[in-house]
């Protein structure tokens, strides 16, 4: 059985720059992935083949980016029967706003976990938190990336009282 727990899928190389933000914290965790450009909509059969293959590759959650339609994460959804987070990606048109509808609005039985628009790190954080439940390893870890965000505030509000508001940068 492969290492790869979690599929990264998009469909258009655009949505790389936030699909990569996901992959980034796989890849600081050391949760295996793997990543695919695939459109439900101009390949469907192809896309069928992904989702309906995944299970038995070893997958235990996909993270499905889409702009506009964003069709991808829904229909990973209803085939896929483990959980999908879906990352509506921000569009010209409408900000996102058609994106994170298409994911949020799934109808009763298809859930799809919906992030922030071109919310890829809190994709992959959420990945995580799934695999975590598991994985007492992966737990630890995560609790020592939340005890870092933590540090990292806390240094700079110690800078912020040290040179104040109007040297702060």
């Amino acid at each position: 059985m492969s290492d790869v727990k979690v599929g990264i899928v998009m469909g258009s190389d655009s949505d790389m720059p936030v699909m990569a933000k996901a992959a980034d914290i796989l890849d600081r965790l050391g949760i295996g992935y793997e990543m695919r450009i695939i459109s439900a909509h101009r390949e469907p059969d192809v896309f069928f083949d992904y989702a309906k293959s995944a299970e038995e590759r070893g997958l235990k959650v996909i993270i499905a980016g889409a702009g506009m339609a964003a069709h991808l994460p829904g229909m990973c959804a209803a085939i896929f029967p483990m959980p999908v987070i879906g990352i509506p990606m921000h569009t010209t048109s409408l900000g996102g706003r058609d994106s994170l509808y298409s994911i949020v609005q799934m109808p009763s039985g298809i859930p799809v976990a919906t992030v922030a628009i071109n919310g890829g790190a809190n994709a992959g954080l959420l990945a995580a938190k799934i695999l975590a439940v598991s994985d007492g390893a992966l737990l630890e870890k995560l609790k020592a990336y939340s005890a870092e965000l933590k540090e990292q505030v806390e240094a700079k509000d110690a800078r912020l009282q040290e040179v104040g508001y109007k040297e702060y940068q």
